[in-house]
């Protein structure tokens, strides 16, 4: 029998720091594939958000039309245990050699535990209670084991996390959110103290301890953790592999073009960005297109909407983001938008491969940090402090419009033959244009301009209302008025307990769409069903022979969960397959 000539073993490794090092980067490596590939668009976490933007395939997660043998699901649950046994093996490993530096070895295996816990955390999200394996797996009898009660599962999970939190380096000593690190550690914690305190664990308790560990996050004076003062700009940063560590707390790290040396590239922005045929631009699959609730939930000055949903459609050839604008509201044209917060014009790595990206995504930013403390004092308090209304008003202060509202024609004038020049100028802001329309010689709108990020040419840090100064075209006399957005009127409004726990329901949504984290928040809010079948009615109401009725339609309430793999139930006989699957 022929012995194998490149096999490491557990014996003869982990005697270096280097050799810690590969092997831990082989448990991160999971994350690519996590948040590379399929769940960007094919497994329909958007939920009632948005939807995969294809009429077929017709079976699978993404039209709620699957069985337990769908190989993404099957898929995503070997990798995560693959994960998981990378962790363990590691973790049992990392004190092999002594003469590697203690504070080495403790990071090393803090962020090996945090990534198991993390690894464990999607899988209980997915399929409730899953095997609990916490040795590395050497014979067939090592993961022949039963299914673990959720709470078993979560317990470990909060075990491993917070043994991490003391060993992890902090982030600015890092300088970047690719890495685990103390703030990461902190603000996984509260997330997974809410869905423990939500279905289908349902302990209340868990809220002020999902409270404390945001907290723990928002007062770190070292950290200064801080929000992007353009909510816009996160994205591009991701684009560009800028790292803003204020903002960005955690995020998976691609790079690359597959021409270059680097192939740790992912699919970000081609598959859940706009549609796209110009390789200047970059290739966009468009897998995800959004529904006309979602754009519903924004109000006028809100900048997130447009830049999370595209207005435009981008241009077959030409330059480097060229497109053209969008301006339909109906609710067919509506569903009909791209979901636009990943977008391949921004990034720098040339030339831009076909399909595979250099594009970070995020798993956790603080504007998510500061929404999930509001949301466990409302519930600890029996409604909304002030420091959470005040943590939910600066996530919407940092996105609110400073610029132009409306321009409003007070006197047409008379004798214009073509449209006038329109000159916005003093206000204290600047970046606002707008262009005039006539009819019989009058001046009878100013609309301002089109734009990509903000919806309209709108300007920013008007602190009073402009002047608008119109001339040429012929004629004369005609005269208008602006009025401005002010940050303030992001605030929200004074409610009770219950109407805060719906803002921050639709809040999360506006924020965070497309971060894959909708069904999961829906689901431990008890009302995923009932959020989808809302959907199914609006579609059914006005648009009721369009394709992408049918995953709402199929939804029902054994899709909370995901089913076992077969494949695990056939190799695992201790496996019990979820309920209604």
């Amino acid at each position: 029998m022929k012995e194998p000539t490149d096999f490491l073993s557990p014996e003869t490794y982990f005697n270096t720091e280097a050799e810690l090092n590969y092997a831990l980067n082989g448990v991160y490596d999971i994350l690519g594939y996590t948040y590379g590939t399929v769940r960007l668009y094919r497994l329909g976490l958007e939920a009632d958000e948005g939807y995969y933007a294809r009429t077929t395939p017709v079976t699978g997660p993404q039209a709620y039309n699957f069985t337990s043998t769908d190989s993404n699901i099957s898929g995503l649950w070997t990798n995560w245990y693959v994960g998981i046994n990378r962790a363990n093996l590691l973790l049992e490993n990392v004190d092999k050699s002594k003469s590697i530096d203690q504070a080495v070895r403790d990071r090393i295996k803090g962020e090996a535990l945090f990534l198991r816990g993390y690894y464990y955390f999607l899988l209980v999200q997915s399929f409730e209670g899953v095997p609990l394996i916490l040795k590395p797996a050497t014979t067939v009898d090592d993961v022949e084991l039963p299914r673990s009660s959720v709470k078993e599962v979560y317990e470990q999970i909060i075990k491993d996390m917070t043994q991490a939190e003391s060993l992890v380096s902090g982030i600015i000593d890092l300088g970047y959110g690719g890495r685990v690190n103390k703030s990461a550690v902190r603000g996984i914690l509260a997330r997974v103290c809410l869905y423990m305190a939500g279905y289908p664990l349902n302990d209340v308790a868990k809220y002020k301890e999902a409270r404390d560990w945001a907290k723990k996050v928002m007062d770190d004076t070292e950290a200064n953790h801080m929000l992007n003062p353009s909510y816009s700009q996160v994205f591009v940063n991701y684009a560009q592999d800028k790292y803003d560590v204020g903002e960005s707390i955690w995020e998976v790290e691609f790079w690359g073009n597959r021409s270059d040396a680097y192939t740790e590239t992912g699919y970000v922005g081609y598959v859940n960005g706009p549609r796209s045929s110009n390789l200047e631009t970059g290739a966009g699959f468009g897998g995800i297109r959004t529904t006309s609730y979602l754009y519903s939930i924004f109000e006028r000055g809100d900048l997130r909407r447009d830049w999370n949903i595209a207005n435009f459609t981008y241009n077959s050839s030409g330059e480097n983001g060229s497109k053209k604008f969008v301006t339909s509201t109906s609710v067919s044209s509506l569903h009909n938008r791209d979901c636009a917060k990943f977008r391949r014009e921004y990034e720098v790595v040339l030339p831009k491969n076909k399909s595979a990206t250099p594009q970070n995504f995020p798993i956790l930013r603080y504007s998510d940090v500061l929404l999930m403390f509001a949301e466990a004092e409302n519930e600890i308090n029996d409604g909304p402090t002030q420091a959470a209304v005040d943590a939910v008003n600066a996530v919407r202060q940092r996105s609110w419009a400073t610029g132009i509202k409306e321009i409003a024609v007070t006197s047409g004038g008379s004798g214009y033959t073509s449209a006038p020049t329109i000159t916005i100028s003093d206000g204290g802001g600047s970046g606002a244009t707008a262009t005039a329309k006539i009819k019989d010689g009058q001046v009878t709108a100013i609309a301002l301009d089109m734009d990509a990020v903000n919806g309209t040419t709108l300007g920013e840090g008007y602190t009073s209302a402009p002047t608008i100064t119109i001339s040429g075209g012929g004629g004369s006399g005609a005269t208008a008025t602006a009025t401005i957005f002010q940050r303030e009127e992001a605030n929200i409004p004074t409610m009770d307990q219950t109407g805060f726990r719906e803002f921050i329901q639709k809040e999360r949504a506006r924020e965070l769409c497309f971060e894959t984290l909708r069904k999961y928040d829906l689901v431990r809010w008890g009302i995923f069903v009932y959020a989808m079948k809302q959907i199914e009615a609006i579609i059914a109401a006005n648009v009721p022979n369009a394709y992408y009725l049918n995953p709402y339609r199929n939804v029902s309430e054994k899709h909370v969960t995901w089913p076992i793999p077969s494949r695990e139930l056939t190799t695992n006989k201790a496996l019990v397959q979820n309920l209604n699957w």
